[in-house]
């Protein structure tokens, strides 16, 4: 029966081709059943059945299962079948059962062939799961949200939406190996493959701790059900898996501008201090400081805890301190703020006058457990995501609550981090515990997106496989500590490379006071991130800059204005995002995967294509290490230009986060504002870089419908090319639906090349463009239907007496 030593079933050996159906082939095995579903040329599905049956679609962690009509060959001899197609060769071992994948030029990528038979698909009472070979110079990456390492080589891991529990914290919820709020059953290799585990099940993953021959993913039940993805780069391995499991939207671009989260003055512990004044305050205060704010969150003490959660379920029921909290809602839109929302959690309860939770069971609304009829809102059901949304959500939305932050999606079925509720239990809920968090945050977007007529926007903790789909992600409640900086840092890597591109963090971290100097440094990274996220939950502190020095008001306010600066290249890449999967944040192996340089880096980025990010994580600094890839690199702080390859001691005065920009990047920036669409951007600027031939895709859209979804949107193609005599810049008309404006441009010339002349394409046009010391101006046109050429002829250099 191929049963081996520790009691594990493999497939046994090949009997036939039972059916081929389009793109699927399946086959019947001595044990059971594999199909092999040929998606595109380079992503094959294969499943492994060992009753003969396949579970049905779900929709939660996939988005897509109607592949258009793929292509491939078939050929059988006696000991293999192959399957080829324009990417890939899937060739099957008939005896025993073992699937090889090689790329069309014959090298081989991934197999299960092994002399003792030990590799394959694997089944025992307890669990399914594979076992490959490991190559000898395979490098793994991604498995969502991980505070601990980039690099999995050598490692295991298991995925199962959670924090660190056990006290004290330290040990326990504080703890970086353990935290778990994101995890994502998909993993990149240096190889040139990935692969996503299509299973909700706790998931371990060793990849050569065990065996440095040999690596394995199995998983606590369900289906053996994974999809294999070529690149061979890692931009097309993502491409492909958020093909799979869903492209991230646009959030409305003021999504791009600082959020700020606030206990409404009073945290745990100091409930009585909360007011809807705190909040109005607040928002005045930024705006009389002139520091750029857009977006505004109330968390937890908005609200009264109820008779039976605590301060872990929510009753809609707003706080005795709250007085007129229509009014809160009008002032803070009046100062223009763009969108304010609430802290929530999953479970309903009974407040003062909502009775929520006894209404939602009567009704049989909420998930039921062993010995209750259950708290937690059941988001797999859409007549009680209904409900919740009508009776429970309506209560705040309707007053002027625009998106939720959507906490503590981990407690369903497992510990609760603010209490001991584990919620409902079974073998039916292990399935559904990681699937819970994306069913919550898709409810409050779907809902939102619809009553707000408008792009919509999820604040949440948890996700799964998809969770990109219902954006953003923020990395937990982490301390106000050295020690917790750089783990956060190795979040948004990790998160990143697992197809999660909207993220974001407690900049200053979370509880406690912060140390100055670390606030700082933390806020430099966080303005640097895919979102800039700010809150904490000491009191009287929170993180409000004014409250951390004037040095720290200051550099606050200085990178706040760099990050608003820098939207219409941040929005551009969001753009590319949607459409490929790649992240704003990067890990360098995203770029730069033939680099061994780079694969245990864990303190630097890339933010977009361009900017290299290296945040000073070590307190007291006065220089950093950073390594610096393949190209040629500009400090941006100083201009000078370095080779790529290389290892830099650079200077870190306080205010200087190290920023390199890659040499040949074309970065588009804009006016202050104070907030997105105080006014209408009629310039923007171009910070040219020149280094042989480069291009970038300037995107525009309204900033908050839906209708790019539609091909509302248009693409300026910026081109600049570089040779011995001239810098020729080109930016051709907008293409798309969208219309936009006449604009001017500005083009600041970054380099040490002296230009003795200026030519321009369209002799009609020469006065609407002046030059003066590497500074290119353009005025608008009235129509931006022509193309802007700009020819800067090199100064020649003379030979010194």
């Amino acid at each position: 029966m191929n049963i081996d030593a520790i009691g594990q079933t493999g497939i046994g050996d090949f009997e036939e081709i039972s059916s081929t159906n389009d793109n699927t082939v399946e086959l019947a095995t001595t044990m059971g059943r594999v199909q092999i579903q040929f998606c595109t040329p380079s992503i094959v599905r294969f499943r492994t059945s060992w009753n003969n049956s396949f579970e049905e679609d779900e929709h939660l962690m996939v988005n897509r299962y109607d592949w258009p009509e793929t292509e491939y060959e078939s050929e059988e001899d006696e000991g293999s079948l192959i399957f080829t197609t324009e990417a890939l060769k899937v060739q099957i071992q008939k005896k025993p059962f073992a699937i090889e994948i090689f790329n069309k030029e014959g090298e081989l990528l991934n197999s299960e062939k092994s002399d003792n038979n030990k590799l394959g698909a694997f089944s025992t009472e307890e669990k399914i799961g594979a076992k490959k070979q490991l190559n000898p110079e395979e490098h793994f990456f991604g498995f969502g949200e991980r505070m601990d390492f980039l690099d999995r080589r050598g490692k295991k891991v298991s995925l199962d939406v959670g924090r660190g529990l056990g006290k004290p914290h330290i040990i326990g919820a504080y703890n970086v190996l353990e935290a778990n709020y994101a995890p994502v059953p998909f993993f990149m290799s240096t190889k040139g493959y990935g692969i996503f585990f299509h299973n909700s099940y706790k998931t371990t993953w060793d990849m050569g701790l065990s065996d440095n021959k040999s690596y394995s993913f199995e998983a606590a039940g369900g289906e053996l059900d994974y999809y294999f993805i070529y690149g061979p780069k890692f931009p097309k391995i993502l491409d492909g898996y958020t093909s799979i499991t869903g492209k991230s939207p646009l959030l409305p671009k003021f999504a791009l501008g600082l959020h700020v989260g606030t206990y409404s003055g009073g945290t745990w512990g100091h409930e009585e201090k909360t007011s809807e004044n705190y909040p109005v305050a607040l928002v005045k205060k930024f705006r009389e400081l002139e520091i750029p704010i857009d977006i505004l969150h109330l968390d937890s003490t908005w609200r009264i805890f109820g008779e039976n959660g605590g301060s872990g379920a929510t009753t809609f029921e707003w706080r005795e301190t709250f007085d007129n909290t229509e009014q809160m809602f009008d002032s803070i839109y009046d100062m223009n703020i763009n969108m304010m929302g609430l802290h929530v959690r999953p479970r309903f309860d009974n407040g003062n006058k909502l009775r929520l939770l006894d209404e939602a069971r009567e009704a049989g609304h909420v998930y039921p457990e062993d010995d209750n009829p259950g708290e937690f809102v059941n988001f797999f059901d859409e007549e009680s995501v209904d409900w919740w949304w009508e009776n429970g959500a309506m209560n705040v939305v309707k007053e002027g609550a625009m998106f939720f932050k959507t906490d503590e999606g981990s407690a369903f079925g497992r510990k609760a981090n603010e209490s001991n509720k584990t919620g409902p239990q079974g073998k039916e809920i292990e399935s559904l515990h990681n699937l819970f968090p994306l069913a919550y945050a898709k409810a409050a977007f779907t809902k939102f997106q619809e009553h707000n007529n408008m792009r919509g926007m999820n604040h949440t903790r948890e996700g799964y496989a998809g969770i990109q789909r219902y954006p953003f992600i923020w990395a937990g409640d982490w301390p106000s500590e050295w020690q917790y900086f750089e783990p956060v840092i190795k979040a948004g890597l990790n998160i990143g490379i697992s197809g999660v591109g909207y993220w974001s963090h407690n900049m200053g971290g979370f509880e406690h006071v912060a140390d100055p100097e670390l606030y700082i440094r933390w806020v430099q990274f966080g303005m640097m991130s895919p979102i800039a996220h700010l809150f904490g939950m000491e009191h009287p502190n929170y993180k409000e800059p004014w409250n951390y020095g004037e040095e720290a008001q200051k550099i606050f306010k200085q990178y706040d204005e760099l990050r608003y600066s820098l939207i219409p290249y941040l929005y551009s890449n969001s753009y590319e995002m949607h459409k490929t999967g790649m992240p704003l944040m990067r890990a360098l192996v995203l770029e730069y995967q033939d680099d061994p340089n780079v694969y245990e880096i864990t303190d630097q980025y890339l933010l977009g294509g361009d900017l290299l990010i290296c945040p000073v994580t070590t307190k007291d600094a006065k220089t950093k290490t950073v390594y610096l890839p393949e190209g040629k690199w500009i400090n941006y702080w100083t201009g000078e230009k370095f080779e790529g390859k290389q290892y830099l001691n650079v200077l870190t005065p306080i205010e200087e986060m190290p920023i390199f920009v890659k040499a040949g990047a074309i970065i588009p920036t804009q006016e202050i504002v104070h907030y997105v669409g105080e006014k209408e951007i009629d310039e923007i600027i171009l910070d040219v870089y020149p280094e042989g031939n480069s291009s970038f895709k300037l995107y525009d859209d309204d900033g908050e419908s839906l209708d790019y979804q539609n091909g509302e949107f248009s693409i300026s193609e910026i081109n600049v090319q570089e040779d011995e005599n001239q810098l020729v810049l080109e930016i051709k008309p907008p293409q798309g639906e969208f219309e936009v404006n006449p604009r001017s441009y500005k083009i600041l010339i970054h380099s040490e090349q002296e230009f003795s002349d200026i030519k321009i394409n369209d002799s009609e046009d020469e006065d609407l463009i002046t030059y003066d010391d590497k500074v290119v101006e353009i005025l608008p046109r009235e129509k931006s239907d022509k193309k802007i050429k700009v020819v800067l002829i090199k100064k020649k250099k003379t030979k010194s007496s």
